[in-house]
């Protein structure tokens, strides 16, 4: 089993994560501190699944749980630029690190599901 900070999607939710921080940074306060709050909470859990799948012997509840909270982050960034809180590019740059870590998180809980471990 690897560090769970060396694996790929760790990475990738840890640049979101930072990404996260810098873009609530620049938002009203009062969106600040609920839905920047709410996003960045968000994506620490997104971390800690990683870990929690990473370190578990049925590692699938955990990716079906952080897949869940990655559609929450993902909705909340639509409402954030919906609401002209965050630019369209720095919703794409969001988009894109979501969508990397749906597709390692996909690949990784079809992979687990159909191992015998699991």
């Amino acid at each position: 089993m690897a560090l769970h900070t060396q694996l790929p999607i760790y990475k990738v939710t840890y640049d979101l994560l930072a990404l996260i921080t810098k873009l609530t940074a620049s938002m009203p306060r009062d969106f600040k501190r609920s839905l920047g709050d709410d996003l960045r909470k968000e994506c620490v859990t997104l971390s800690i699944l990683v870990y929690r799948a990473n370190a578990a012997r049925n590692k699938v509840p955990h990716l079906v749980e952080l897949l869940e909270h990655l559609q929450v982050v993902e909705l909340t960034l639509r409402l954030s630029v919906d609401m002209r809180l965050i630019s369209h590019g720095q919703y794409a740059a969001a988009i894109e690190l979501t969508d990397k870590v749906g597709k390692q998180a996909q690949g990784w809980r079809k992979h687990a599901a159909a191992s015998p471990a699991a």
